[in-house]
């Protein structure tokens, strides 16, 4: 290959990924101020926006596995799905609904297989169905139940704004400490298996940057944590989210496509953008439950 090649190669390359770029910075400035004030307001509002972004998020999936071969049953998947959030909302954090929930998703995805007939890979079907329904639908679900935790701790309720904020921030300071250190200095490999273009170095630059961003929210918004509970949940937040984003790595590389889909111009797919967060939330749910705000 000629050495003018190569450069047009590269010079093209450049200019796809600052397309790319420019695209997710406006749907960015768009779409997050909308999500902000949804999530301040809290309730029925922020109840029906967690129920699309689960929807959106199943249907995503479901289709990312029928790729492979596999037929989910869908309609009650994303059903269920979307009963979930409203269980968790109206159930006022009663774990005995939720599990009773599970159950009835349980039985009725095996009995809907069972209705479909004698066919090959049955339990694969009910698995995805299933698994699809707990990944998306019940870690989904955790931001929910972050927006409500002041509600059963006797806290003032605009706290639980402040609750998913936390998840943001440590989320997406971390994902940009991973990239801009990755791309400046990334050497080693952190999981080629599942996802080649993450190293290790950016991995730490994750964690740096979401020291940073916890500590300086802790100066002005989350003045009820101490220094090492924020530097704390900095650590913790940055793991999961990493554990994250490799799971969907793994799963699309699995069925052999780069996008859950093409929903968000610039982002892809809800799930592309939201897969570190259904780790995220459910991590920080439970440390601010039993060990920060128990007291």
């Amino acid at each position: 290959m000629s050495e003018n090649k190569i450069i047009k190669d590269n010079n093209k390359k450049n200019s796809v990924s600052n397309r790319s770029i420019l695209k997710r910075i406006i749907i960015s400035i768009i779409f997050l101020p909308f999500i902000l004030l949804i999530t301040r307001k809290g309730g029925l509002y922020f109840l029906v926006l967690i129920t699309i972004l689960i929807t959106s998020g199943l249907w995503e999936f479901y289709r990312m596995v029928e790729a492979k071969g596999i037929k989910p049953s869908k309609l009650i998947g994303i059903t269920c799905g979307i009963i979930i959030p409203f269980s968790v909302f109206f159930s006022k954090g009663k774990a005995d609904t939720l599990l009773f929930l599970l159950v009835i998703i349980f039985i009725a995805v095996m009995i809907i297989e069972l209705g479909r007939g004698k066919r090959n890979y049955a339990l694969y079907h009910i698995s995805v169905t299933i698994f699809g329904v707990l990944y998306v639908g019940l870690l989904g679900s955790y931001l929910l139940m972050l927006r409500e935790l002041p509600v059963s701790m006797n806290l003032d309720y605009k706290n639980g704004f402040l609750f998913v904020i936390l998840v943001f921030i440590l989320t997406w300071c971390y994902d940009t400490g991973a990239y801009t250190f990755g791309k400046i200095a990334g050497r080693h490999k952190l999981f080629p298996s599942v996802s080649p273009g993450k190293t290790l170095e950016g991995a730490l630059g994750g964690v740096l940057l979401s020291c940073f961003g916890i500590l300086v929210a802790r100066e002005y918004i989350l003045p009820f944590i101490t220094i090492w509970e924020a530097v704390g949940l900095a650590v913790v937040g940055s793991v999961v989210s990493q554990l994250g984003d490799l799971v969907e790595s793994m799963i699309k590389r699995d069925v052999n496509i780069k996008d859950s889909s093409n929903t968000i111009p610039g982002h892809g797919g809800i799930l592309d953008r939201f897969d570190s967060m259904l780790f995220n939330a459910p991590a920080i749910y439970y440390i601010l439950k039993y060990f920060i705000l128990k007291g």
